[in-house]
């Protein structure tokens, strides 16, 4: 019975159309609708609207530009959304009962830096003041044990693959994390324009990450292997396409880089939810329920002198709204945002042009039952296989405090080539299935028998790939300061997506 219902489940997975055994789908953003700004004829409106202020995108940069209008006593703020939720990448999902995300799915403690998050944070409890010092409300932070590695036939705790006692791994691991301490102290932050940016920054910026590597003699390959995983989790694409900064940027303006054994390392506390950074998202859209107009596809925004008229597409009512505003932040991708503005500055041309942006795939998997587990650390929250095609998987019910039964839904994220952006578009929603479950077959065999149910969500333009030259860009620079009726406010402003650049730029674009 058990071999039957392997091999009922692999036909399904194949896309057999006569055993559909496995339910599921595409969930989450439609293609279709960003795909009517490829149209050349702009329909007649059939509604008109005002606003004191608007925002365009209520991802996580439009719902924190929101936000700071609201608190400089703005009385007339409106959102519109082209998906039918808020969030962007910091969506949420529930499948079969249980919580689970769509995309961003934890948010380290912010930095000195980040005071802008650091401030919500606080105002929503999250964060506190004791004694003089700011302590995390630790009902939020990610429970113990938090991530492993599959790794040599058994699971090691941590992700940085283990290192033997003076081996030649350990060694280059030292190398590398002295590399990062030095550069710590040139200067690196997040949000990254709260950092100095010198001669020897500009260096990093244009050249590869794999090439700094590789003229500093940091050719292990366990090392390799981690710093790109962590490009590729980070910015979508690996140390051979993202710049050298991009790369110690994620080490030198975070936590630094720990080699393996040494025991005066922490692991860097975060916090998380079941759903992800949607739990984030959904407080700061509480204040703006009755003010966020999903389902509105922009098609095109005009800057007068007194005002700016923005034309946009009601997907339920299918009929195009015509808003005048006075004030309007542009919260979208800036490919998206050059294709939208008429008669746009030549900054966003050029950023436009020369940013290019990953494909993602996020599944969730609902099971029947808990996988067998190999040897070694136990089920984590983050669970990666070295040497896999997959960012690995996270467990969405691991933050759950009662002992009652639940479903078992893990999340399984891929960074996916520029290439496979087209088939990620047009293949069947079964065959990536079966493509998630291909690559974490050979840790967990029995992921396909007990696969009830695969919800994926894809992502054609998920994330700016900070490629070299990015973070110096001067057309990125001009746009953070632009002036006029007409504000920008999006991650890509910093060359990369994290939650941290897109809150304090919205704010900023706000204040």
């Amino acid at each position: 019975m058990m071999k039957r219902r392997a091999l009922l489940a692999a036909a399904a997975l194949a896309g057999c159309t006569k055993t559909p055994l496995l339910e599921g789908g595409w969930v989450g953003a439609s293609h279709a609708r960003g795909h009517r700004l490829r149209s050349s004829e702009l329909p007649a409106p059939a509604v008109q609207r005002r606003a004191n202020v608007l925002v365009v995108g209520a991802g996580i940069a439009g719902l924190a530009a929101a936000r700071a209008f609201a608190c400089a006593g703005a009385d007339d703020v409106q959102l519109l959304e082209l998906e039918d939720r808020f969030g962007g990448n910091s969506r949420g999902h529930v499948l079969a009962g249980q919580a689970c995300p769509l995309g961003a799915h934890y948010l380290p403690l912010p930095g000195p830096h980040a005071h802008e998050v650091s401030d919500w944070l606080h105002e929503i409890g999250l964060l506190r003041q004791e004694l003089g010092r700011t302590v995390a409300e630790e009902r939020h932070l990610c429970h113990s044990p938090q991530e492993r590695l599959f790794i040599d036939g058994a699971w090691a705790d941590g992700l940085l693959p283990p290192a033997e006692p003076d081996s030649s791994t350990l060694v280059q691991y030292r190398r590398f994390a002295d590399k990062v301490a030095a550069l710590q102290r040139l200067g690196f932050a997040m949000p990254t324009t709260r950092a100095p940016w010198t001669a020897n920054h500009a260096t990093l910026d244009a050249q590869t990450f794999a090439s700094w590597l590789a003229r500093e003699g940091l050719n292990d390959t366990r090392l390799r292997w981690y710093l790109d995983y962590c490009c590729r989790d980070d910015y979508g694409a690996d140390s051979a396409t993202v710049s050298a900064w991009a790369g110690l940027h994620y080490f030198a303006s975070r936590h630094g880089f720990h080699a393996a054994g040494d025991d005066s390392a922490e692991r860097e506390p975060v916090f998380t939810w079941p759903e992800g950074n949607a739990w984030l998202a959904a407080r700061l859209a509480a204040p703006f329920a009755e003010r966020i107009h999903a389902g509105r596809t922009v098609l095109r925004v005009d800057e007068g002198r007194h005002a700016v008229q923005v034309l946009a597409w009601n997907e339920a009512s299918a009929q195009a709204e015509q808003w005048t505003a006075q004030r309007v932040v542009l919260a979208l991708p800036l490919f998206v945002a050059a294709r939208v503005l008429q008669n746009p500055p030549e900054a966003l041309r050029q950023a436009a042009a020369t940013q290019t942006h990953a494909p993602w795939l996020v599944a969730n998997l609902h099971l029947s039952q808990p996988l067998l587990d190999r040897p070694g650390a136990p089920p984590s929250w983050d669970n990666v296989v070295y040497g896999g095609s997959g960012l690995g998987y996270v467990d969405a019910g691991h933050q759950r405090l009662s002992p009652l039964p639940a479903p078992v839904v893990l999340t399984a994220y891929q960074a996916l080539p520029l290439a496979q952006r087209g088939a990620l578009l047009n293949d069947d929603w079964r065959a990536w299935a079966g493509r998630v479950v291909d690559s974490l077959a050979g840790t967990h065999p029995d992921l396909g028998v007990k696969l009830l149910r695969a919800d994926l969500m894809r992502y054609g333009h998920a994330m700016a790939v900070p490629t070299p030259g990015q973070r110096g860009s001067a057309a990125l620079a001009a746009l953070r300061a632009q002036r006029g009726r007409v504000r920008f406010a999006h991650a890509d402003l910093a060359a990369y997506s994290v939650f941290e650049e897109a809150f304090t730029l919205g704010t900023l674009a706000a204040a």
